[in-house]
């Protein structure tokens, strides 16, 4: 038994050991670049089946798990390696401090979000990859060091920054890229970190 916990723990190579720092963060970039390939194997037809969230002519259970799902998905390589050089920035850190239970929620409920908003809201644009959920662990960092009855002067900048960029490109820039979900998840990143905070200080 404890010889089977080392090998789940790391695999060490001389004196070294890689350690699996954070399963949720890891499992989802590399679920992701598995989806990427299998993409490219069917030009598209499996993201677009079921990693890719859309406004359906039926809504369907297959819909629903869309809602999930299309953070795994990615439009190319550029649009992956961005997402995932922020995710495995952020998401260990993350990881380390609240939890994998907690990281995992914070995933979940955002892409939930941004996929039912876009579905209501936006019947015409389908969307997919992980940067709603980028978005939401860096509004999260940006809580790292708060203290009740203070508003931390990274999150100020951090919302400035990311978040008003992506007010301006929505309103003034017309691209391919969903502004829509980087704010949704940006706000629900910021949530998240308050009130994990919060409930880190009370303890």
């Amino acid at each position: 038994m404890a010889d089977n916990k080392k090998k789940l723990d790391g695999l060490k190579i001389g004196r070294f050991k890689l350690s699996f720092n954070a399963p949720v963060v890891l499992c989802f970039a590399l679920i992701s670049l598995g989806v990427l390939l299998l993409s490219y194997i069917s030009f598209g037809k499996i993201r677009d089946w079921l990693f890719m969230s859309y406004h359906a002519s039926k809504f369907t259970l297959l819909t629903i798990l869309r809602f999930f799902t299309h953070v795994l998905g990615h439009v190319g390589w550029d649009h992956f390696i961005g997402n995932m050089a922020y995710l495995l920035l952020l998401g260990p850190m993350l990881e380390e401090k609240y939890g994998s239970g907690k990281v995992l929620a914070v995933m979940m409920v955002t892409a939930f979000v941004t996929a039912l908003i876009n579905y209501l809201l936006f019947p015409q644009i389908a969307i997919c990859g992980a940067s709603g959920v980028v978005f939401a662990m860096i509004l999260m960092t940006s809580f790292t060091s708060f203290k009740e009855g203070e508003i931390p002067i990274t999150f100020v900048l951090v919302a400035i920054i990311y978040l008003g960029k992506e007010i301006f490109d929505g309103i003034f820039m017309q691209d391919d890229i969903s502004n829509l979900s980087h704010i949704l998840g940006g706000i629900v990143g910021g949530i998240f970190g308050y009130l994990l905070n919060i409930k880190r200080k009370s303890n």
